[in-house]
């Protein structure tokens, strides 16, 4: 094994992801585990990620033919306001068993932009289970909602789930605002509408039981209910606000989209572009370019090259010396 390589992870609330490469060759190995990062009364558990981290990384330098990892960057869900131990405490762990030297440290939100538009101004929809929009003038980050589905995550998956059964359970109570196609769809899904709060309510994974309710959110709609039309409207200009809140106020930004929830297509994209319009009429809608871990990738090359220009934060993106020491800014991190 020759050269030294990088290490680009993506740990999000289904498992963690890995990529090693090499600035100017790529990506060269990929592997997944399917276990997420444990939580504790210290936040993310660096132990535990280092249980996971350590053994694929040297199963994938070895299929990588990299003999040293250079540069990691882990890109995590949760790291803003549950971090702090990997922040304190991932670095060193990094360069005593990889030997390690610089490392960086990116809430999701942050690879999610990075994957979605790469390193230029602008903002960033991430739409699954949950939402969060993240916006970037290149000198600082500015983030709204992702507060989860009790305090906010509005217009994401379970939101958009939990407001079409509402409307199911309407439609079986004889209420105003009820819906017979999202009650027949909810049926379908879960069962007899009466005995959904028994199915629903003692589960530990609620979030992603309202949002598997979405994609049938989006099947009435796009087969003309108008109940379901109005749900993916408010959805849409939830998301709108929260874009708002955080685009660069000069220029003419660009607002990228990343996540599954907009694989529902047109009967959400449609009046997104809409609200976005109304908000945002010098903003330019794309696509993502790529995922979370696209957007890992592509700060360890640039880190690897010392070509980072985002902005460096505690909380968002923490990049750390040679020296072992947290840096300020992207002209640090790049000395």
């Amino acid at each position: 094994m020759t050269g030294t390589g990088y290490l680009a992870v993506d740990s999000g609330g289904s498992g963690v992801r890995f990529v090693v490469g090499a600035a100017g060759r790529g990506p060269l190995a990929r592997g997944a585990l399917e276990e997420p990062v444990r939580t504790g009364p210290r936040g993310l558990d660096p132990d535990h990620l280092m249980e996971q981290l350590v053994p694929m990384a040297r199963s994938l330098c070895a299929e990588a033919g990299v003999g040293r990892l250079a540069t990691a960057v882990v890109g995590a869900a949760g790291l803003a306001s549950l971090g702090d131990a990997l922040r304190a405490e991932l670095p060193g762990m990094l360069r005593s068993e990889l030997g390690v030297h610089r490392v960086a440290l990116a809430a999701d939100a942050v690879t999610a932009y990075v994957g979605a538009l790469g390193p230029r101004p602008g903002a960033v929809i991430a739409a699954g289970t949950g939402l969060i929009a993240v916006g970037t003038d290149l000198t600082g980050w500015r983030r709204a909602d992702g507060w989860g589905h009790l305090l906010g995550d509005c217009g994401g998956g379970a939101w958009i789930g939990r407001a079409g059964l509402e409307a199911a359970m309407r439609a079986h109570d004889g209420r105003a605002g009820g819906s017979a196609p999202l009650l027949a769809s909810a049926e379908d899904l879960f069962g007899p509408a009466a005995g959904l709060p028994g199915r629903l309510y003692p589960r530990t994974d609620r979030p992603a039981v309202l949002a598997s309710f979405a994609p049938r959110v989006g099947a009435c709609a796009a087969g003309g209910d108008p109940v379901a039309v109005r749900i993916l409207r408010a959805a849409a200009r939830h998301m709108a606000d929260s874009a708002a809140a955080v685009c660069p106020a000069a220029g003419e930004p660009v607002v990228g989209l990343t996540g599954g929830l907009f694989e529902l297509g047109a009967v959400l994209l449609a009046p997104l572009d809409e609200e976005l319009a109304e908000r945002l009429p010098r903003a330019r809608r794309v696509m993502a370019e790529g995922d979370p871990l696209h957007g890992a990738v592509r700060v360890a090359e640039d880190l690897a090259r010392d070509s980072l220009t985002l902005p460096c934060d505690e909380k968002m993106l923490c990049v750390t010396s040679p020296a072992g020491e947290a840096v300020t800014s992207a002209t640090d991190a790049r000395t």
